[in-house]
């Protein structure tokens, strides 16, 4: 009888499952440890496979032999293929402990990937699918916007940035979660815009909500890194930004210059640019350090602030403290 495992197409689950009969007891203990924690094995060098299961590192060498790979490589290399978003940034962790470099070198090597990550993002741009984003927004009766995970503090960034532009956009991500966010998408209809924003590795929250803001007629924006993204087949128009780096999932820099220049178009195109920041600058005014004076400078057209003199002479009016 021909015991080959027949490996054409199959995954290291299939191939576990066809070869489970002829597993050696600790062939099987390690199987059983590859089934429950796969992502977790896909980032382990042998050694530590080894260790965490309880054999020796001959015995994981002959597990991936019994699979029909060459050796463990092999078969740690089919692993990781099939979570290679997720593994990346672990696997490029480990790289990085394997060379020897001075704190002086990572601040270097961090900030000039920055820099080769925004002039990318730059060289890259559809022009066309950011006028369109633009114009998008300018028409929205609503904006939603919603990002998870480190991409939430870049949605609220772009919040802030288009609030000043926009008559009302809402922030999907807090903490009252993702839950809310989705009754929150029920108000929503096409006269209306989605924002998503999700970079590798992608968190299906924002996808889901994506999926219901399409369902209510939204229109869709998406910011993310590539094509294969999944929030991408979703929408309308997808703004691209290159996110690679070494120490870290994804570098946050370049998304927030994508952010940085999606709110300032949008500032110039809308109505009254120059009111609105005016308008802006008044209501903030009282929390600006050394900005007292600020309004009664920029002259007679300036709105009277609230502490001015009195018609009657009395003097300014003391504020009360706040509570």
């Amino acid at each position: 009888m021909n015991s080959t495992v027949d490996t054409q197409g199959t995954t290291v689950a299939q191939r576990i499952a066809q070869a489970l009969p002829r597993l050696t007891r600790s062939h099987r203990q390690v199987a059983d440890y590859v089934l429950e924690h796969p992502l977790q094995v896909a980032t382990l060098p042998i050694d530590e496979l080894a260790a965490v299961v309880g054999v020796s590192v001959a015995t994981a060498n002959r597990f991936a032999r019994a699979l029909d790979f060459d050796g463990y490589a092999t078969f740690r290399a089919e692993l990781v293929r099939g979570f290679e978003p997720l593994v990346a940034p672990v696997e490029r962790m480990r790289g990085n402990l394997e060379r020897p470099t001075t704190v002086a070198e990572v601040f270097a090597t961090a900030l000039d990937e920055s820099r080769r990550n925004i002039e990318a993002t730059r060289q890259t741009l559809d022009y066309a699918a950011c006028e369109a984003a633009v114009e998008r927004i300018g028409k929205a009766r609503s904006i939603y916007i919603a990002g998870f995970g480190a991409s939430a503090w870049l949605a609220g960034l772009l919040q802030h940035g288009l609030d000043g532009s926009c008559s009302d956009v809402r922030l999907l991500s807090s903490v009252s979660g993702v839950t809310h966010s989705a009754r929150t998408l029920m108000h929503a209809g096409p006269q209306d815009l989605f924002i998503g924003l999700t970079f590798p590795r992608y968190l299906t929250d924002t996808v889901a909500l994506a999926q219901i803001a399409r369902a209510q007629g939204c229109a869709l924006l998406a910011l993310t890194d590539r094509p294969s993204s999944p929030l991408a087949p979703l929408a309308d128009v997808v703004l691209y930004c290159q996110t690679e780096t070494s120490y870290r999932p994804n570098c946050e820099t370049s998304v927030l210059a994508l952010v940085e220049a999606l709110t300032s178009a949008v500032a110039l195109r809308a109505p009254d640019p120059v009111q609105s920041a005016g308008r802006i600058l008044q209501a903030v005014r009282p929390w600006l350090h050394g900005a007292n004076g600020l309004l009664r400078a920029n002259g007679a057209n300036a709105a009277t602030p609230p502490d001015a003199a009195a018609p009657n002479g009395d003097g300014p009016k003391k504020k009360k403290a706040p509570r």
